[in-house]
């Protein structure tokens, strides 16, 4: 038994800041450009038109515009962003 109760917590007591990772806008967002979109850890999400990488892999807008998730390929993503808002037309086409 110890003969003092805080004997060793002298060693404990610390914790890192959360990183604050993960998508900041999402899919159909009207967004400036500057926006930061997505933060990450290495290129899990791709740049697509009109996003830029920063240095930290965080992705970003270019102009302003509409973010648009999109395959990258098979197993990977890729963000976009568009003056007008993609895939509007083609749900208004199939509700007449």
């Amino acid at each position: 038994m110890a003969h003092k109760k805080g004997g060793g917590s002298s060693r404990n007591g610390r914790d890192s800041n959360a990183q604050r990772l993960g998508v900041k806008r999402f899919d159909g967002q009207f967004v400036r450009c500057g926006s930061i979109l997505i933060r990450q850890h290495g290129t899990r999400v791709k740049p697509g038109t009109n996003v830029g990488l920063g240095r930290d892999y965080t992705l970003f807008a270019l102009i302003d515009g509409y973010v648009k998730f999109e395959p990258y390929s098979q197993s990977q993503k890729q963000v976009s962003v568009y003056v007008e808002r993609v895939g509007a037309r083609e749900k208004t086409a199939a509700a007449n």
